[in-house]
């Protein structure tokens, strides 16, 4: 006091303010997580944010807010963590490109209205909250006129039938049903009505005339090794990365001579030498007289330290060291954040292999260097006259810059540059960084499952997809940043790779589906109808092509009864309309959008006494 104290989480309905005098505030409801570069991609399925969030307004919450609401990139250097990728999309409900998440963005409008419908309830009194049986729990907001309820059930295994109020209610577990009126229910957490949107990257080809997403022209320039600047200096002992660079760049170089005698017992017999370096982080790659000896990086966020142990070979007479310790985003929140290291810390040692004999470098004076020369002649903005395009495009060597251009593909559906063939760096479009790239960089392949059960608490961890694969593989290219034609695209690329394999890709959404039950509410918009025209609507299954210009061609899958899977991966089950798939083809097909009731009265009755559900999925073109 009298700070308000708020809550940030996954599920904010148990929090309860440092006074009972202030409101319940959730500031940060995490509707999905970030993505790490060598992680697996996080998702939350719908069912359970609208549950959390049902849940906290249920017990009394006041006001709520998701992180994130929209997704995004970061752009240049922007990305924190350590290791958090270039795309933020977040699976949040409007995606990294700015298009609705369907069918979360849908579901939680939905669901937006369907609280609304119950402020002035809630706004005029507190909840009375009982529990009505074990993992049922019923909140009513009630002052004279006024009456809104919420039911859940937390259970997280089993249906449960509800009686309240003298009627009867069904609650899937894990999940809520809002009554506006104490009486009907507008929408219950875990039944979507909103429907589905299917999309994927296609790969861009050169139009005829050779014109189009290509990119041509390729340049390089090579980025020296070692110290290249006239701002290096020389200081005694190592230093922290993050001070020393101020982050004007995620590049320092550490460099030392060492001499050795021709007696030195590294050289006896022709042995090798170790080269140890511990550092704090994230990325290390170590050069001996100018060549690439070896490298290493950190696990993940929550370990970021490197220890490499590289043998080498020593030379009588001068050796050059350089080490080039580099960071992939800086640590940005958590207490005490600011304390938090990077780079070469040490010790770093040589190790000798025959006689166990060890000489620290750590105290030696080091010449420093921040940032790599390509940043100093400011090669990102693809000027210079150092470019050169000679002889044949080197390729798989590190430390070296690479230059294209190309006309800007066709349309205005989100644009992507795929990445396969290339190792880590930072790219820039038209001089703009579209971030930081590490294809290279790949997920476990533990801990994904093709379909997430949104039943129970989630954790980060609990829905993974591309477990196997690079954690990145698609940067986005703002279509706003490009010309019609000449476009410069610059690339350093650190590691190693094959620029020649880049290509562009265009999101396309080439299907919508939807699944819808006898047991749904009603669509929400149809609350304040009169109740004849609710009663004679029913469930409604809706179907709308994303894109102004498409409208649905066919029907991919349609089926009235017990149909099974998911979205994209429909089947039939055992009891099905022999009407389903005309009646939906009748309704939908050279429309831009469509909705049927999900009614016997529509399809017929294929299996009296079960509750039957209409899913279907209609191509857009």
């Amino acid at each position: 006091d009298p700070i308000i104290n708020t809550c940030n989480g996954f599920y904010c309905d148990q929090f309860k303010p440092n006074s009972d005098n202030k409101p319940k505030m959730w500031t940060e409801n995490w509707t999905g997580w970030f993505l790490s570069f060598g992680g697996a991609v996080p998702y939350r399925p719908v069912e359970d944010i609208a549950f959390a969030v049902a849940r906290f307004f249920q017990r009394g919450g006041t006001f709520q807010n998701y992180y994130m609401y929209h997704g995004g990139t970061n752009f240049g250097r922007t990305s924190g963590g350590p290791f958090i990728s270039t795309s933020y999309d977040y699976d949040a409900p409007l995606d990294e490109y700015g298009l609705p998440n369907q069918p979360k963005w849908g579901h939680l409008k939905d669901l937006h209205k369907a609280i609304k419908l119950c402020e002035a309830a809630m706004v005029a009194t507190d909840p009375t909250i009982t529990s009505l049986s074990t993992n049922i729990e019923a909140s009513v907001y009630k002052t004279g006129s006024l009456c809104a309820a919420f039911l859940a059930n937390v259970g997280t295994q089993s249906d449960a039938a509800v009686n309240f109020n003298g009627n009867s209610y069904h609650l899937p577990p894990w999940s809520v049903s809002i009554l506006p009126d104490c009486k009907n229910v507008a929408l219950n957490t875990a039944k979507i009505n909103s429907a589905s949107t299917i999309s994927k990257f296609v790969t861009q080809s050169s139009n005829a005339d050779g014109s189009g997403a290509s990119l041509s022209g390729w340049t390089w320039v090579s980025e020296p090794v070692g110290i290249s600047s006239d701002n290096a200096f020389t200081k005694t002992g190592l230093m922290d990365q993050i001070n020393t660079t101020a982050d004007k760049s995620d590049y320092l170089w550490c460099s030392l001579s060492v001499n050795v005698k021709n007696d030195e017992p590294f050289l006896q017999d022709g042995s090798q030498t170790i080269l140890r370096v511990e550092s704090l982080g994230h990325v290390l790659h170590a050069f001996l007289n100018g060549k690439l000896s070896g490298s290493g990086k950190g696990l993940n966020s929550g370990n970021t330290k490197v220890t490499i142990e590289i043998p080498v070979t020593l030379v009588p007479g001068e050796n050059k060291i350089d080490l080039l310790s580099v960071t992939v985003g800086l640590q940005n929140y958590g207490a005490f954040f600011d304390l938090k290291g990077a780079g070469i810390t040490g010790p770093v040692q040589l190790k000798g292999l025959k006689n166990g004999s060890t000489i620290d470098l750590s105290s030696n004076k080091w010449t420093y260097q921040v940032g790599l020369k390509g940043e100093e002649l400011g090669l990102s903005n693809g000027g210079s006259s150092l470019w050169q395009s000679q002889t044949a495009l080197p390729t798989n060597q590190p430390l070296i810059w690479y230059k294209a251009s190309f006309d800007a593909p066709g349309g205005d559906t989100p644009l992507s540059l795929d990445f396969t063939g290339m190792g880590k760096g930072e790219a820039w479009v038209n001089g703009q960084s579209i971030g930081r790239f590490w294809p290279s960089s790949i997920a476990s392949n533990g801990g994904c499952t093709d379909s997430c059960n949104y039943k129970g608490s989630y954790n980060s961890n609990k829905c993974l997809r591309n477990c196997g694969k690079p954690s990145q593989l698609l940067y986005h290219v703002p279509r706003s940043w490009l010309q019609s034609s000449g476009n410069v695209l610059v690339l350093f690329e650190e590691m190693g790779g094959n620029p020649t394999k880049l290509s562009f890709a265009t999101r396309e959404t080439r299907s919508v589906c939807s699944r819808v039950s006898e047991a749904h509410p009603l669509p929400i918009d149809m609350w304040n109808s009169d109740d004849d025209a609710r009663k004679k609507a029913g469930p409604t299954l809706s179907l709308e092509c994303p894109h102004p210009d498409q409208v649905i061609s066919s029907i991919k899958f349609a089926s009235f009864g017990t149909p099974q899977g998911a979205c994209g991966s429909f089947s039939h089950g055992r009891c099905r309309s022999s009407h389903a798939l005309s009646v939906v083809q009748k309704a939908c097909v050279g429309s831009k959008s469509c909705s049927l009731g999900v009614s016997i009265n529509v399809f017929g009755d294929p299996c009296v006494g079960v509750t039957k559900s209409l899913a279907v999925e209609a191509s857009c073109t």
